[in-house]
């Protein structure tokens, strides 16, 4: 054994021992319980990030150990090739895409072997190769034949950086998810897929994922946003021809509609344009429009602007009342909610109030406090709570919630609206105007119109010998030979291919699946193993795609659910989100913010390396190339190997929580596995070739009676940690405790080799440490486990068990509490019976002293912990 830990040395040698085995390749076995975990796949940036190790680490443990535990365990990885993020840091590295992605696969798959990640490479995906794409194609075919897919002309959010289109979920505070600038709202030709179809089931079944954070369900559930209410029709006063005879509204409030006094509509709403057509209020509509088409559109900016509209020159009627009620293009109404029409009730609702305010429009009390009158002129904000009916026709004196129900009821009976629920949600746009992503397998005849490609045809390859544009735009409409058609309906030979791209998130949304049969070449995966493998049991990854990828995946389900490819509509059992890496930032007067390895320690404290001048350090934030707050895994693992790298990533926090990266606690990381390494070479010839105590403790005594109940304790504590939270911090400490009995021993049991029982315990201790060690850092367990003569790798072992008998404790230590404040504390054996742990108790001479005079009312006994005197 060497005199001291290499671990560049280990690890290379291990990881060559598990590519050469196949450690991992794994088969669908129907006579072993499967266990399917993964994380998260990344997208082709070129670099494993301090995030990407944490979060795979952590897989990598649970898979791992659910290995030992005796599970058939598929643990995958591949590639989210496609889409915005790989073509934007091609350009910006001037190269296509193409080449940009494979070299990075090549990059990153060489840097997570070096971690040693326990993956079946055999089952490694890109998502933008076409064995993959060609079936995602497929099933948008199978979409539009249902009707699930469909294309429409609609506003978008559209970034002009990026020239694409943009979903509602991927526009963060009026900003592109991706290049982080302003979004703005255009109308094109989109296709669509319609997720509102599964909104109610997709929100039932929020109810039903008891292994998901209530965080993740909570916002899966406000973006899918159910509102019970009514449909409520007005009838527009002389309407132009091109458009309906009223405006629709969808209200939860229908107990105010005798106070709607005005209608406000979004200003991306298809009515406007025509209603202040030809009036002299044509010009300021549309600039209006033209204006908030720039703003930030999302609910959290639009609750902080100034309230502000445009009237059109036309007027509704108010059902209900009759009172004619002009209409207005306002900036809070969205498209987004309900039908995009507004009926404003500025007495009981204060943005309405603020607006009618503004503008002088008629204010009217529907509804008010039983004890109380109000006054329109006097008032200073809205009334919004509950109350009586007023000016309300027949549902005068009726209390506002009973006439929620009666006035929608009388809405059906009148033919003028009715009961509904609206959703939030609203169907996924997929549609991308640029060039790296999957084809839409579309054709447009001039003639027949929007065709389907036949299935014969597919894939409908992406050329990837092609010049990206400047700026980003798409080369695929100016390629006559990827553009140029024939219709497989009349044949006519001048129709043109669809070019808009498929959104990167539809890759995302079924890829797991494929990782149950990736060579599958006859369908989009095998149905044997998807029935084995699927649902899957563990997912991990980052809580920013709650509502992005996780809704979109579950949505998916649903679509293979429907056209009977799966037998369940759920994918993932379980979901752990990691916390996020943080380091607090360092900036300079001169350079700004500066990267880690361009600050220095000098005499007056830490300076940029580049000017001299001292630093300011600033707050713990998340690790972001913009801050330079990052650290390069590769420089870790250079000094310090991938399993101290791991063991930090893995104590620093447990993995729902924050991590604050910390150098010490590296270096603490690297310093507790010399350790470790240290005390089996100083062990090694007293333990190597003797056997593990197998026989009963009543054998021994002192610190190797203690050695024998903390081993088993240990593996109670870790398996716990392990199996029921994850927590991985408190299982690794639980270790370290291990071990510094261990070392105790090590340092004032000499010659404890010559007694065949103790050095038996020390080998038992010294084994059970490095299996519960060995998911966490698994090349250091393999080669302390092969130094002490086993000779098949430590993953084919089962993982410990504890023995009940030995955890069993000689003593109990127990509280004495007065009216419930701790006043003294004896040890009682174990085996004590409840009446002698109380006479003890009350004997107690601190206890008697506290007590002195007063009445004892009742002595509450808490099993094995405390004794509560009652006075």
């Amino acid at each position: 054994m060497d005199e001291k830990y290499n671990p560049k040395k280990v690890e290379v040698k291990w990881q060559a021992f598990w590519e050469d085995t196949k450690a991992f390749k794994v088969f669908e076995d129907p006579d072993k319980e499967k266990y399917y975990l993964f994380e998260m796949f990344p997208y082709p940036s070129g670099k494993i990030h301090i995030g990407h190790v944490r979060n795979y680490t952590i897989g990598d443990v649970i898979s791992r150990y659910k290995k030992m535990r005796g599970y058939n365990v598929l643990h995958p990885m591949g590639w989210d090739a496609f889409g915005m993020p790989a073509e934007n840091a091609a350009i910006e590295n001037n190269t296509h895409p193409a080449k940009w992605t494979y070299e990075n696969i090549d990059t990153m798959r060489s840097q997570l072997k070096r971690m040693g990640f326990s993956y079946d490479w055999d089952r490694e995906i890109a998502t933008c190769k076409p064995d993959y794409y060609r079936w995602e194609q497929w099933l948008f075919l199978k979409m539009y034949e249902k009707g699930m897919a469909y294309r429409k002309e609609s506003f978008v959010n559209w970034c002009e950086p990026c020239q694409t289109v943009l979903a509602n979920e991927q526009v963060e505070a009026g900003m592109c998810w991706r290049c982080g600038k302003q979004v703005r709202q255009k109308k094109l030709w989109q296709w669509f897929f319609r997720i509102t179809e599964f909104a109610e089931d997709l929100l039932t079944y929020c109810d039903k994922l008891p292994g998901w954070p209530e965080k993740v369900i909570s916002m899966q559930k406000n973006w899918i946003g159910k509102s019970v209410g009514a449909e409520i029709r007005f009838p527009i006063e002389n309407p132009p021809k091109e458009c309906d005879n009223f405006i629709s509204v969808f209200t939860t409030r229908q107990d105010t509609v005798f106070g709607a006094t005005f209608m406000c509509l979004a200003p991306e709403h298809p009515l406007i344009l025509a209603l202040s057509k030809g009036s002299e209020h044509e010009s300021d509509v549309k600039q209006f429009i033209d204006r908030i088409s720039t703003q930030d559109r999302s609910d959290k900016a639009i609750d902080g602007y100034e309230k502000e509209g445009v009237f059109t020159g036309a007027y509704c009627l108010n059902p209900f009342s009759g009172k004619k009620m002009p209409v207005y293009t306002a900036n809070f109404a969205l498209m987004e909610y309900g039908t995009g029409a507004i009926m404003c009730v500025p007495a009981h609702d204060q943005r309405d109030f603020e607006f009618a305010k503004k503008y002088d429009l008629d204010i009217i009390i529907v509804v008010k406090p039983a004890e109380e009158d109000l006054d329109p002129a006097t008032m200073s904000e809205a009334y919004v709570s509950d109350g009586i009916m007023v000016n309300s026709g027949q549902f005068n004196d009726l209390l506002n919630r009973k006439a929620l129900d009666e006035i929608a009821s009388f809405l059906e009976k009148e033919n003028m609206g009715q009961k509904t629920i609206s959703y939030r949600l609203r169907d996924w746009g997929i549609s991308r105007q640029r060039y790296w992503g999957a084809p839409i397998p579309m054709i447009h005849c001039e003639t027949c119109g929007v065709m389907p490609v036949p299935e014969k045809d597919l894939p409908i390859v992406l050329p990837e010998d092609v010049d990206i544009l400047e700026g980003g735009g798409s080369p695929l409409p100016g390629l006559e030979f990827f553009n140029k058609a024939t219709c497989p309906k009349c044949a006519n030979a001048n129709a043109r291919r669809e070019t808009d791209t498929m959104d990167t998130f539809v890759e995302s949304s079924w890829y797991f699946q494929r990782y149950c049969s990736p060579n599958f070449d006859t369908g989009m995966f095998d149905s044997k193993a998807v029935d084995y493998w699927m649902p899957a049991d563990q997912y991990i990854g980052g809580v920013e795609h709650a509502i992005l990828h996780l809704l979109y995946s579950r949505y998916f389900t649903r679509v293979l659910n429907d056209i009977n490819l799966v037998n369940y509509k759920e994918p993932f059992t379980r979901l752990l989100t990691q916390g996020m890496v943080c380091k607090e930032t360092a900036t300079c007067p001169e350079h700004g913010f500066l990267f880690p390895d361009e600050i220095e320690e000098s005499e007056t404290g830490r300076i940029c390396r580049k000017c001299g001048k001292k630093i300011s350090v600033g707050r713990v934030e998340k690790m972001s190339k913009s801050k330079k707050n990052v650290i390069d895994p590769n420089v870790l693992m250079e000094k310090y190997g991938a399993d101290t790298t791991r063991l930090f990533c893995l104590f620093a926090a447990p993995p729902e929580r924050d991590l604050e990266w910390n150098e010490q606690g590296v270096e603490g990381g690297y310093r507790f596995l010399n350790r470790i390494w240290r005390l089996a070479r100083n062990s090694m010839d007293a333990i190597k070739d003797v056997q593990a105590f197998q026989g009963s403790q009543d054998a021994l005594d002192g610190r190797f009676l203690g050695l024998y109940k903390k081993t088993h304790e240990t593996i109670k504590r870790v398996t716990r940690d392990i199996e029921d939270r994850f927590h991985f911090n408190t299982a690794i400490s639980s270790i370290m405790e291990l071990v510094n009995v261990m070392t105790d021993i090590d340092a004032n049991e000499t010659g404890f080799g010559e007694d065949e029982n103790k050095s038996g315990v020390m080998k038992f201790a010294m084994e059970n440490a490095i299996l519960l060690l060995s998911p966490i850092v698994p090349h250091f367990s393999e080669e302390l486990w092969a130094e002490l003569g086993n000779k098949e790798s430590v993953m084919k072992k089962t993982w410990p068990v504890f023995s009940d008998e030995a955890i069993l404790k000689d003593e109990l230590l127990i509280v004495i509490q007065i009216n419930g404040k701790v006043r003294s504390k004896f040890n009682v054996s174990a085996e004590a019976s409840e009446e002698t742990i109380k006479e003890m108790a009350l004997s107690d001479e601190r206890a008697k002293k506290f007590i002195g005079k007063e009445k004892i009312k009742k002595v509450i006994v808490v099993k094995n912990k405390l004794v509560n005197i009652v006075l």
